[in-house]
């Protein structure tokens, strides 16, 4: 039936492959990008890689999309806690560094 002159809508196939999808799982994910962030690196390392193996499930239509969001959310606060915590530890270097040769320097 249409209305208007516009064409009749179809239906999504939600389920491509016949199988059911899994749950996504963007609410861990986020949580744990977050505590990367607050508490401990490994958390965001955790996030970083739970994120993309969730992204490539819900691409390929074997996750539910509906967490697509709170996945990237929360792969995006473990990439930054990544990144933060390699600055921090080139920093520390850094001082080390400089602290070791002005003690040279010194004697």
């Amino acid at each position: 039936m249409t209305t208007g002159g516009q064409p009749p809508v179809q239906p999504v196939q939600a389920y491509p492959t016949g199988e059911p999808m899994r749950p996504h799982r963007g609410v861990l994910i986020l949580v744990f990008g977050i505590l990367g962030l607050v508490c401990c690196v490994i958390f965001g390392i955790i996030a970083w890689v739970m994120g993309n193996g969730d992204l490539r499930e819900m691409d390929a239509g074997r996750m539910d999309p509906s967490g697509r969001g709170l996945t990237q959310a929360g792969k995006i606060c473990g990439i930054v806690n990544v990144a933060l915590t390699l600055v921090g530890i080139v920093i520390w270097i850094l001082m080390l560094m400089a602290g070791a040769f002005s003690g040279a320097m010194a004697r």
